[in-house]
C-alpha cells in the first residue's frame, strides 16, 4: 500500500461507485464524482489520516481511509476506517491483507482505538473486522433507507495501541 496521490482520485471513486448499486458498503445511492470527493480526499494527511491505495499489476484494487472521529480533539487518538475493494478482487482475501497493514500503521499514526461503521447486513465485512477482534460496540437500528427498504448500521471498534 502507499498513499494515495490526486491522480489516484479517478480509480478510488471508480471501486467506491461498484459499491453503491449493492447496498452494501456506502449509504450513497447514487454514484459520486470526483470532483465532488475533492473535498474529502484533501482532508486526509498523509502522517494522521492518510488515504491508502493498494496496486497490483499497476492497478488500483482497494484503497483504504482513516479518518478523524467525530471531529472533537479529545478524539484526536480515534480513527474511522473505511476499506473498499474493487469488484474483481472481492472475497479473495485481500480485505484481509489490506485491513492487518492498515492496523500495523496505527501506532505511527497516533492512533489508539479504530471504529468502522458497517452496514449490519453487510456479513462479509462483519466477519472480516471481527477476525481482527473488532467487536461490535452498537447498533443503529433501521438508520438508512434505499429504494425503499431499512438497514441497520453496526459500530465495530477496536483499541489498537495502549
Amino acid at each position: 500500500m502507499r498513499i494515495a496521490t490526486e491522480h489516484d482520485l479517478e480509480a478510488i471513486v471508480a471501486i467506491y461507485n461498484s459499491t453503491v448499486p449493492t447496498r452494501q458498503s456506502t449509504a450513497d445511492t447514487a454514484e459520486v464524482s470526483v470532483a465532488s470527493k475533492m473535498e474529502w480526499f484533501r482532508q486526509h494527511e498523509p502522517h494522521k489520516r492518510p488515504l491508502l491505495v493498494c496496486e497490483r499489476d499497476g492497478q488500483i484494487v482497494a484503497w483504504v481511509s482513516f479518518q478523524s472521529f467525530y471531529g472533537r480533539p479529545a478524539y484526536d487518538h480515534t480513527a474511522e476506517i473505511s476499506i473498499y475493494i474493487s469488484p474483481e478482487q472481492r472475497g479473495k482475501g485481500l480485505g484481509r491483507e489490506v485491513l492487518a497493514e492498515a492496523l500495523e500503521m496505527t501506532q505511527g499514526l497516533q492512533i489508539k482505538t479504530v471504529v468502522g461503521f458497517i452496514f449490519s447486513h453487510n456479513e462479509p465485512s462483519i466477519r472480516l473486522f471481527k477476525s481482527f477482534g473488532f467487536e461490535e460496540w452498537g447498533k443503529l437500528p433501521r438508520i438508512a433507507e434505499m429504494d425503499g427498504e431499512e438497514y441497520s448500521l453496526s459500530i465495530l471498534g477496536k483499541r489498537v495501541n495502549l
